[in-house]
Formats: structure tokens, sequence, C-alpha cells
């Protein structure tokens, strides 16, 4: 069964998330590759003190305009399809939501 990731990413870390992404395994749908979509948004977010934001700082609510990513793996890749997202996004904690596929 594939799974679907649903991933918020800066635009400037779009490509670098994506080639993470479909190196791990993610983005095939039948016989296409590198398969996904996004659209732009604004991301909202205050981290507390013992946060070390990225963008922004701490203590101090924070707009940025993002992008949700979107993309399919098959459900026996996920350590390696969350690990690989982790690794390549700039944040320290990255939203993200994964849905199974029918």
């Amino acid at each position: 069964m594939n799974r679907k990731l649903i991933v918020f990413v800066p635009r400037e870390a779009l490509d670098r998330v994506r080639s993470a992404l479909f190196d791990a395994g993610a983005g095939r749908i039948g016989e296409y590759e590198h398969c996904s979509w996004y659209v732009a948004g604004t991301g909202t977010f205050l981290g507390s003190d013992r946060s070390s934001p990225t963008i922004g700082e701490r203590g101090k609510e924070q707009r940025v305009s993002e992008l949700r990513l979107e993309t399919v793996y098959p459900e026996e890749l996920h350590d390696e399809v969350i690990a690989a997202m982790r690794a390549a996004h700039p944040y320290e904690e990255p939203a993200f939501d994964i849905y199974p596929l029918l």
C-alpha cells in the first residue's frame, strides 16, 4: 500500500527536500518517477524559549512563505523516506502529515 506525505517547506528548500525524498524511493507512480505536487501558502509558528528557529526568533510569532509539498511512497519505505525528509529539511521541527492511500 502507498502512503501520501505532505510536508511544508520554505521555497528555497524545495528542490533539496524533493531530491532527498526521491532518492529515498518516494515519488513513483506507475511508470513515472519524481512525481510531486506543491502549492504556496503561509506557515505560522511561535518558538518557545528552548527552540532554535531557522527563520525568525524565539518568543516572536513568525509568518513564513512556504510550499505544501505532496508526494507518495510505498509503506515499506516509510522509515527511509521520513529520515530523508528530516535530514534535508532546514527546520528544527518540520510540519508534515502522512495518509494511507487505499
